[in-house]
This record gives C-alpha cells, structure tokens and sequence, in this order.
C-alpha cells in the first residue's frame, strides 16, 4: 500500500500503550505476550517499597506451638468427657416407683388419701372393704382428675370425665376405669408399700387379685 504524495508518508505504528491500573476490563492486559500471574497482579497493586516487612520471632513460633497443642489438649479433652459421659447410665430424677405410706388402720373407711398425688400419683383409696393404689393418671388423655369430696368423685378438670370412688369411669369421654397399682404390708415397718412397677386394669378382670388391694 503506498502513500498518498498530497498527505505525506503515513505515520509510523508504534506498540500500543497499556493503560495505567486499574484496567477498565475485568482482566488485566498482557504483559509481553503473556498473561499476568497472581503474584505480578498483587506486585502492581502493592508497590514494593509499600508492603511491611515479614518477621518471625522466636516467642511468635512459641506462641504458635501453644495455641496448637492448647487447641489439641482442648480437643482431646472433650473427646474423653463424652467418653467418660457414655461409661455412666443416665440418672433420673423421677421419684422411686416403690415408696412407702402408712399403715392400715391410718387410712379411715370410705376415704381418699391425696397424700401421694403430687409427689408418687397415687391415691390411697379405702371403699367397700379394700385398701387400693389408684392412679391418678385419666384415662382419655392423660389429665390429673380432681377428688370431689361432696360428690364422692373423681372429675377431670380437662375434658369432663368422671370417676367412682373406686375408679370405675361413669360420665365423660373417658374409655376405661383408672389403673391400679401393686400394693403389700412391709412386715418390718407395717406400712403400706406401694409398687407402681406392676398395675392392673379393671376392665380385664385383672384387679381382682389380692396384689392389687389389701382387705380392710
């Protein structure tokens, strides 16, 4: 391609100039033909001169080395508490399931002794000649029943079901009669021991049997 003689020679084409940074592209432009490394970007942004100066101390390798095993110690630590955790069965707080109570003669005829509601969930029941452990647990859901001196019954606060003295069921949505527990005479003390380990359920003709109740 020659030149125009009117225009004169056309100028010369030197390189093209790379523009200061930062680069108006998301990439930088190549340097020498070659892409620009991590390191020679991080030299463009951080001049030399500029960046502080690297220094391990002694007491700094140290202070490393604790951290370290202090980390490790912690670690090890906690691994042989869950250890030690699992060896142990787990301890509960529920009150024991066999207690003690009074003796017979203390239980007066035709009577509900709420002595034990709260701490064991039994009533000491004594009507039509026997002394029984009755739950205190409704039968429908689960509820805590009232006694109802005045009208001789057991009546659920939570959905209406009612009880005999005896825990037989009569009104309310309640299927089944109240369970009864396991109940003896300690021969040492007298007393009147209750067993919740063991229970029966009046429906199945299971109360009947002289475990669950002590002639008065």
């Amino acid at each position: 391609m020659s030149s125009d003689p009117q225009q004169g020679p056309a100028p010369a084409v030197g390189p093209r100039e790379v523009p200061a940074w930062p680069s108006p592209w998301p990439y930088d432009y190549a340097v020498e033909g070659k892409a620009r490394t991590p390191a020679q970007k991080v030299e463009r942004l951080v001049p030399p001169e500029t960046r502080p100066p690297v220094t391990t101390t002694r007491r700094g390798l140290f202070g490393a080395a604790a951290a370290g095993w202090g980390a490790f110690a912690a670690a090890g630590g906690v691994g042989s508490l869950a250890v030690v955790r699992f060896l142990f069965p787990n301890v509960s707080f529920e009150p024991p399931q066999q207690f003690h109570t009074k003796a017979v003669g203390e239980f007066g005829a035709e009577s509900v002794d709420e002595t034990y509601k709260e701490t064991h969930g039994v009533w000491m029941v004594n009507t039509g000649g026997k002394l029984m452990a009755i739950s205190t647990v409704c039968t429908h859901l689960g509820c805590t029943p009232n006694w109802q001196a005045g009208d001789q019954k057991f009546k659920c606060p939570c959905h209406g079901s009612g009880y005999y003295i005896n825990g037989v069921n009569f009104e309310g949505p309640t299927p089944r009669p109240l369970e009864r527990f396991h109940l003896f005479v300690d021969p040492v003390t007298n007393q009147v021991v209750v067993d919740k380990t063991r229970k029966c359920q009046v429906e199945q003709g299971t109360c009947e049997v002289r475990d669950f109740y002590i002639p008065v």
